[in-house]
C-alpha cells in the first residue's frame, strides 16, 4: 500500500490524543506502541472489510483451519513488513522522535501455542494470506498461555504468562457473533411427528465470545481473519434472589469454572480434573467455530445443502476431532437433518492431519468421563462407531481384534485419532517418511481400509518471517545477488548456488553471520552472565523438551568433550558453543530433569578456567517466536538427532536450513527430504535408520548395557549422570535408569558413537572455512522447497480444492468488473 507520510504522522498523533489524551511528548512507550498499532490496524481493516466483501460476492469456496494452538509471535513488524509501510513508517515515527525498533521490541509474544504444532499453524495462515487464498483460523484466546518458564537453581519453574496485561492490539471483540456451547446435563429424547428428536437439558451454559485478529497477506491487498474464543459465564450475577439467599459464593465458583476453559494452554492431564478441563477446552472451541460458520453461512445461502462444496473444515492434530460430532449435531439437531445427509456433508467437509505416531499423543478418553461432560456428543460419537463397525464387520467378518484396534470407542475409551480419520475425506501426514510409518504401521488398518484417504503434505515455514524478518541483511544481500523474486517464488532462492563457491558472496555471507552472533552473544551476556566468543561454533538444539527429541544424546557429547578437554586442554578443536532453549512440560517430570541436567552442566563447564574459552553451554529461559528469531539467524550447527521415526517432520530443521545453519541429524521427519534436495554433502546424517529403529521396536528393542559396557567413553559419561555432576547422585537418577535399567528407549547409547563421529566432522568441516560456507550458502539456496507457501498450496490443491481470489480495490472498478 501507498503510505503518505505527513497523513501517517497526523493519523499518530491524533490517535494518540484520542486513545490516550496525551501528546507525544507525555506519553509513555506503552502508549506510543499501542497507538502505533491501533494506526496500523486501522490500516488493515480497511483491507480486512474489503477482503471479506469480494469473497461474499465471489462465492469461492473458503477453508477454516481448527486448531488448539496458533503461535503467530510479534505481530507489528510481520505486518509493516506485509502491507509495506515498515520504511516509511519508520522515517515517521523518526520525525516525530520514536524509533521504531524499540516500538516492535515492546509487542509480548502472544501466547497462543507451545511448539512446532501452534507455529505451522501461524506459517499456514501466513501463507493462506500471501497466496491469496480464503482462509481463516480457528482457535482459543488462552489468557494466560502455556506458562512463561524461569529457570531457578537450574530447575524449570512455571509462571502465569499474563500476556494480556495490557491488553492485546491486534484483536477485535466481536460479542454480538457470541454463541452458547453446553456441557454436561441430560440427553431426553422424544419423538415428534414420527422423527426421533433430541433435547439437552440440564446443562451447563458456557458464552463463547469470538475475538478476531486479521492477518495480512505479503503486500497483496488480502486480510484473512484468526477466530479466537474466550469462554465467559451467562448473566453470571444477574439472579438478585441467589444473591439474597446468600448464593453469591456459587456465581462466583460457576464464573471461574467457566472461564478457566480458555485461561490455559494443555491443563496437565494427570488428573481428572486436568482431564476433564482439556476435553472442554476441544470442544468449546470446535462447537463455537462451527456454529459461527454455519451461521454465517445460512444467513447468506439460506440452504445448507451444498455446505461441502463451499466450506471446508481442516482439523489440525486430533484436538479438533470433535468437529465431527458437532457438526452432525448442528445439522441433526437443529437443522432438522437425517443421519444419512448430515453424514454425507459433515464427512466431504473434513479433513485430518496427523502430526504424531507417538502413542501419548494420539489422545483417548474415558467413557465415563466423556459421556458425562458431553452427553450428546457422546450418543453422535456412538452411533458413528456402531455403522462404522458395521461396516468393518463386513469386510472383516469375525476378525474381532482387528475391529476392536480400529473402532472409536473401545476398551473403555474414545479413540480421537480413529474419529479423524472415520469422519474424514483426507487423512494426511507432514512428511514422506511419517506418511509412509502412518500407512505401514501405526494407522496400517486404516490404510488398508481407507487408501485413497491417505496422503502427504510435508510441513513448511513462512520463508518470509523467518528470513526477510528475522534475518534482514542476509535478505537483503540474498536480494543484491538474484533479485527479489525469491519472496513471492521462494524456489527462486535455488538461483543463489551458484554463488555457493563464490569467494567474495562468501565472505559477505560470513560477516552476516558474524554480525547475528554477535548480536545473540551481547544478550546471552546481558540475560546469563557469560560471555560467548562469536568465533566459536554455535551449535543450536532449541526446541520442546521431550525424550525423543534427545537433548540427553547433545548433553552426554558435551560431557564427553569436556572431559576429553580436561584430560588434554591443548586439544585441537574449534571452540564450541552450546545453545539449548525449549520448555519441558510442567507434568512431564523427566523432561524437567533434561533441563536440570544443561543448567548443571552449564555451571560445571562455564566456570572451569582450565579449558579455557573452548566450550561454553547455555540454556535460554522462556522459548518463543521472537527468541527464536534472534538465536536462528545466528546458528552455525543446527541439532536435529530425533531417534529415528519418532519426529514427523520437524519445522525448526527448515527455519535452520533457510538461515545457512548445517544440519546434524538423523534420517528422520524431514530431514530425509532436505538432504535429498540440498545434497548429502551440505547435511551431516548419523545413527540409525528409521527402518532400523521400528525393527529394534518390534523386537523389544536392543541391550542398552551392551554399549555402556562395551564402549569407555560411554561408560564414563553415564557413570557420571549417576554421580549427579555437580547436583548429587539422585539428581538425574531417572535419566541414568532410563538409559541402562530401562533399556534407552530412544537409542541414545546405541547412536552416541555414530553420534561423536559427526561432531568431529563439524569441527573438521568447520575448520575448512570455503567448504563450510559452501555448506551454509548451500542450504540457503535449496531451502524454497520447505516454504509453507509450496505446503498451503498442496493442501489447497490436493485436499481443499479451494482457489486463490485476486482482492481488488473497489475504487478501480474496471479492473474489478473485468475480474
Amino acid at each position: 500500500m501507498n503510505l503518505d507520510k505527513e497523513a501517517f504522522k497526523q493519523a499518530f498523533i491524533e490517535k494518540l490524543q484520542t486513545m490516550y489524551g496525551k501528546s507525544i511528548e507525555g506519553a509513555s512507550s506503552l502508549d506510543r506502541y499501542t497507538t502505533l498499532c491501533s494506526v496500523v490496524r486501522d490500516y488493515m481493516c480497511k483491507k480486512w472489510i474489503l477482503t471479506n466483501q469480494q469473497y461474499e460476492a465471489r462465492s469461492e469456496k473458503q477453508i477454516y483451519y481448527f486448531s488448539i494452538e496458533f503461535l503467530l509471535g510479534r505481530l507489528l513488524s510481520s505486518n509493516l513488513l506485509n502491507l509495506n509501510i515498515r520504511e516509511r513508517c519508520r522515517e515517521a515515527l523518526g520525525e516525530l522522535g520514536i524509533n521504531l525498533g524499540e516500538l516492535e521490541n515492546m509487542e509480548p509474544d502472544a501466547g497462543l501455542g507451545n511448539g512446532g504444532l501452534g507455529r505451522l499453524a501461524a506459517c499456514f495462515l501466513d501463507s493462506m494470506a500471501s497466496r491469496h487464498l480464503p482462509g481463516h483460523g480457528c482457535g482459543i484466546r488462552y489468557k494466560y498461555g502455556l506458562f512463561e518458564q524461569k529457570i531457578i537453581d537450574g530447575h524449570q519453574v512455571e509462571l502465569p504468562d499474563n500476556w494480556l496485561k495490557d491488553g492485546y492490539a491486534w484483536e477485535i471483540r466481536k460479542a454480538d457473533r457470541s454463541v452458547e456451547v453446553r456441557f454436561g446435563g441430560q440427553v431426553r429424547t422424544e419423538t415428534i411427528k414420527g422423527r426421533l428428536t433430541y433435547f439437552h437439558e440440564n446443562y451447563e451454559p458456557v458464552l463463547a465470545v469470538p475475538y478476531d485478529i486479521p492477518i495480512a497477506g505479503y503486500q497483496n491487498d488480502t486480510v484473512n481473519t484468526l477466530c479466537l474464543w474466550s469462554a465467559e459465564s451467562i448473566n453470571a450475577g444477574s439472579d438478585y434472589s441467589s444473591f439474597n439467599r446468600g448464593d453469591y459464593l456459587k456465581t462466583v465458583e460457576y464464573k471461574s469454572a467457566v472461564e478457566s476453559i480458555s485461561h490455559i494452554l494443555y491443563p496437565d492431564d494427570r488428573y481428572p480434573g486436568g482431564m476433564v478441563l482439556r476435553l472442554k477446552q476441544e470442544y468449546f472451541f470446535v462447537s463455537a467455530g462451527l456454529q459461527r460458520i454455519i451461521r454465517h453461512y445460512k444467513a447468506r445461502h439460506g440452504t445448507l445443502s451444498d455446505f461441502a462444496d463451499k466450506v471446508a473444515i481442516h482439523i489440525n492434530d486430533t484436538h479438533p476431532a470433535l468437529a465431527i460430532p458437532e457438526m452432525l449435531r448442528i445439522l441433526i439437531d437443529e437443522e432438522g437433518m437425517d443421519w444419512d445427509e448430515a453424514w454425507e456433508i459433515t464427512s466431504n467437509t473434513m479433513s485430518y492431519t496427523n502430526h504424531t505416531i507417538l502413542p501419548e499423543a494420539l489422545e483417548k478418553w474415558p467413557v465415563d468421563m466423556f459421556k458425562a461432560l458431553l452427553p450428546r456428543i457422546y450418543l453422535l460419537v456412538n452411533e458413528i462407531n456402531e455403522r462404522f463397525c458395521r461396516k468393518l464387520w463386513e469386510r472383516y467378518p469375525g476378525d474381532w481384534s482387528k475391529i476392536a484396534s480400529m473402532a472409536i470407542i473401545s476398551y473403555g475409551y474414545v479413540h480421537m485419532a480413529h474419529l479423524a480419520v472415520a469422519g474424514s475425506y483426507s487423512v494426511n501426514g507432514v512428511a514422506k517418511i511419517h506418511t509412509e510409518i502412518l500407512k505401514k504401521q501405526v494407522m496400517r488398518h486404516f490404510h488398508e481400509f481407507y487408501p485413497r484417504k491417505f496422503n502427504n503434505k510435508t510441513n513448511g515455514v513462512t520463508h518470509r518471517r523467518w528470513l526477510l524478518n528475522a534475518n534482514p541483511q542476509l535478505a537483503g544481500l540474498i536480494t543484491e545477488a538474484i533479485g527479489p523474486s525469491w519472496i513471492y517464488h521462494p524456489t527462486d532462492l535455488g538461483q543463489l548456488q551458484k554463488y555457493a563457491g563464490d569467494s567474495l558472496f562468501q565472505e559477505q555471507f560470513a560477516g552476516i553471520k558474524k554480525k547475528n552472533k554477535e548480536d545473540l552473544g551481547r544478550f546471552i551476556r546481558e540475560k546469563l552472565g557469560v560471555a560467548v566468543d562469536p568465533a566459536s561454533i554455535f551449535d543450536v538444539q532449541v526446541k520442546r523438551i521431550h525424550a525423543y527429541k534427545r537433548q540427553v544424546l547433545n548433553v552426554l557429547h558435551i560431557m564427553d568433550l569436556y572431559n576429553r578437554l580436561k584430560v588434554n586442554p591443548n586439544l585441537d578443536i574449534v571452540p564450541r558453543t552450546f545453545i539449548f532453549a525449549g520448555k519441558a512440560a510442567p507434568g512431564y517430570i523427566y523432561a524437567k530433569q533434561i533441563i536440570k541436567l544443561i543448567t548443571t552442566l552449564a555451571a560445571v563447564v562455564n566456570n572451569d578456567p582450565g579449558i579455557g574459552d573452548k566450550l561454553k553451554v547455555v540454556f535460554l529461559e522462556n522459548y518463543s517466536v521472537s527468541l527464536a528469531e534472534m538465536i536462528i539467524p545466528a546458528a552455525d550447527v543446527s541439532e536435529q538427532i530425533s531417534a529415528a521415526s519418532r519426529e514427523a517432520s520437524g519445522t525448526g530443521n527448515m527455519k535452520f536450513m533457510l538461515n545457512g545453519a548445517v544440519t546434524i541429524g538423523t534420517l528422520d521427519g524431514a530431514n530425509i527430504e532436505m538432504r535429498a534436495e540440498m545434497g548429502e554433502n551440505n547435511i551431516i546424517i548419523f545413527g540409525l535408520t528409521a527402518d532400523q529403529v521400528l525393527a529394534y521396536y518390534q523386537n523389544g528393542g536392543y541391550k542398552s548395557q551392551d554399549e555402556y559396557l562395551s564402549n569407555p567413553r560411554i561408560r564414563t559419561v553415564v557413570d557420571q549422570l549417576a554421580c549427579g555432576l555437580s547436583a548429587g547422585p539422585e539428581e538425574f537418577k531417572d535419566i541414568y535408569d532410563s538409559l541402562l535399567y530401562y533399556n534407552d528407549e530412544y537409542f541414545v547409547l546405541k547412536d552416541f558413537p555414530a553420534y561423536a563421529a559427526a561432531q568431529s566432522k563439524v569441527d573438521s568441516l568447520f575448520q575448512r572455512r570455503r567448504e563450510w560456507l559452501s555448506m551454509a550458502i548451500s542450504n540457503t539456496a535449496q531451502a524454497g522447497r520447505f516454504s509453507s507457501d509450496r505446503t498451503i498450496s498442496e493442501y489447497a490443491i490436493g485436499i481443499w480444492k479451494i482457489k486463490p481470489v485476486i482482492i481488488v480495490d473497489w475504487d478501480d472498478i474496471d479492473l474489478w468488473n473485468k475480474k
